[in-house]
């Protein structure tokens, strides 16, 4: 499902620019540019939240075009991603500029395409929260946005809250604390397996109490380790699985 996210896409290469359009239209609502000029002009007539652009482009680069929108302050706010390759990035590019991420040419879409989907969820979620009540929760449902985009985005937001998410009669709390999940329970059930439990759940509701804290400490591993050891075994499990169905199915 696509997010409120803006995207604005710049690259001089038509397939590259199609490819990429196709991939990230799921993401949200993406914008196209062939050159950077066309891309400063859209970007100032409609604001994006997201801008992917290639370095080296005819003309004003990608590097120009990142100094041009964050010397204005209408534009200065948009994360920006740059398609370099290996060379520009260690020589002509620095960490220190003002760029979101990279993304290192040549790429498989499937990786682009799952790295500007964090990035995405991220600002997605920042929108949400900008909008919540006046409570000061968040809520939404897990087909919008389903649990591991939810803790990806919380992480990379740094975001200290209380997620609790429900699906029928289950219910899971999470309590982060700068983006790292410190508690979880899950029914009877606390600490890493409550995240696991629920990682591939995308039904159901969530939201997210900002002013939620815990002073327990029941996950052993930091947010990223929660997430991969938790599909790991996930996987395990539907590998386990299809193993006994291939079983069955050779012994009739």
């Amino acid at each position: 499902m696509a997010s409120n996210v803006k995207i604005l896409l710049v690259d001089d290469n038509p397939m590259v620019l199609g490819m990429l359009q196709q991939a990230l239209s799921a993401l949200g609502e993406v914008t196209v540019a062939t050159d950077a000029a066309d891309a400063l002009l859209k970007a100032v007539d409609d604001l994006p939240d997201v801008l992917i652009s290639d370095y080296r482009m005819p003309g004003m680069d990608g590097r120009q075009l990142l100094e041009k929108l964050k010397s204005r302050p209408a534009t200065s706010g948009i994360a920006v991603i740059l398609m370099a390759t290996k060379a520009d990035i260690s020589e002509r590019l620095s960490m220190q500029d003002p760029i979101e991420d990279y993304l290192e040419k040549p790429f498989f879409l499937k990786d682009a395409t799952h790295k500007i989907k964090r990035v995405v969820d991220r600002i997605a979620l920042e929108k949400l929260s900008k909008a919540a009540s006046t409570d000061g929760i968040l809520r939404g449902s897990l087909s919008q946005m389903n649990v591991i985009d939810l803790v990806q985005s919380l992480e990379m937001g740094r975001k200290s809250c209380l997620l609790t998410m429900t699906n029928g009669d289950d219910k899971c709390e999470i309590y982060f604390s700068q983006g790292q999940a410190k508690h979880a329970v899950y029914g009877p059930i606390a600490g890493d397996e409550a995240v696991f439990k629920v990682l591939r759940w995308t039904e159901g509701n969530f939201q997210i109490d900002f002013n939620g804290k815990s002073s327990q400490e029941t996950t052993t591993l930091n947010t990223q380790g929660l997430l991969m050891e938790g599909l790991r075994l996930l996987d395990e499990a539907q590998r386990d699985a299809a193993a006994e169905g291939e079983d069955v199915l050779l012994d009739t």
